[in-house]
């Protein structure tokens, strides 16, 4: 079986070497000596495993995509870059007829499905690539489309934790509270509780100290108006590893989109697991 040619874009940063690491060591997959890279990065190179991988700027991309294209012919890139760049990488992609996979969350999601579909290109998008997650929230989106009111009138609250360097608010915590509201629930996205600072998370949250510097943890907690009930759905993930998997199987799933010809289409990462793409 031929191996599947990606580009794993957002290098040097954390969840983008995690992601790496899976890749450059699993044979069914070649990566690419290159990866886009943000304004801020000085070095030119990084290595993984042993593996350099040139780093490319905004500056140079559009000059150095057509060489790489040209030399590499059918890729795949997948996107761990910044919340602030996913619209703009998402754009990039499409002008350049570049199937991808969009790990980073943030940016205009409505736009970005959107220009998908309007560009001819194919894609994987999805706020979190966990699978057992994503499989967490089909199960909410299934009971939202199934029961629609079925927690009205209920008080909700929602607190996630990422380490520091998170700069937006979680998408998955987004996601969810869109599925709480079809099941009755007033609740806006900009009420969920942040924490970011690392000595409340490890003193207060009791997160380990080993992953305040990669972690997720949710905790989706409703009330009843007379108070006599309460649910509390948690999930907490430590360290990023668990996002090596589902990244893989959507690469495996658009890669095969893209053999059948798919073309202006935006897949989801429950799409991916419906199709049976499971590592």
């Amino acid at each position: 079986m031929a191996q599947i040619k990606v580009m794993i874009n957002g290098l040097p940063g954390n969840v983008a070497t995690v992601i790496a690491r899976h890749f450059i060591r699993n044979p069914r997959f070649q990566v690419l000596p290159y990866a886009l890279t943000g304004p801020d990065i000085a070095a030119s190179h990084c290595t993984i495993d042993g593996m350099a991988i040139a780093l490319i700027r905004p500056a140079d991309q559009e000059r150095e995509i057509t060489a790489i294209i040209s030399a590499e012919g059918s890729f795949i890139s997948i996107d761990y870059t910044h919340p602030s760049a996913v619209n703009a990488n998402a754009d990039f992609y499409c002008r350049h007829q570049l199937p991808f996979v969009m790990g980073t969350t943030g940016g205009d999601r409505e736009r970005l499905s959107a220009k998908v579909a309007q560009s001819g290109c194919v894609a994987v998008i999805a706020p979190n690539m966990a699978k057992e997650i994503v499989g967490f929230q089909a199960m909410m989106a299934y009971a939202a489309e199934n029961f629609p009111g079925l927690f009205k009138d209920y008080r909700l609250t929602v607190r996630e934790s990422h380490q520091a360097g998170k700069a937006d608010t979680s998408g998955t915590a987004k996601a969810m509270v869109s599925y709480f509201n079809r099941m009755g629930i007033a609740f806006n996205a900009d009420q969920i509780e942040m924490e970011r600072d690392p000595q409340r998370q490890l003193n207060q949250w009791g997160i380990p100290a080993d992953y305040l510097s990669g972690h997720a943890w949710h905790t989706y907690t409703l009330v009843s108006p007379d108070e006599t009930v309460r649910f509390e759905f948690t999930h907490n993930i430590n360290g990023r590893e668990v996002y090596g998997g589902g990244t893989m199987d959507a690469v495996r799933f658009l890669s095969a989109k893209v053999s059948e010809g798919v073309k202006s289409r935006a897949y989801s990462m429950i799409d991916v697991m419906k199709a049976g793409e499971m590592s």
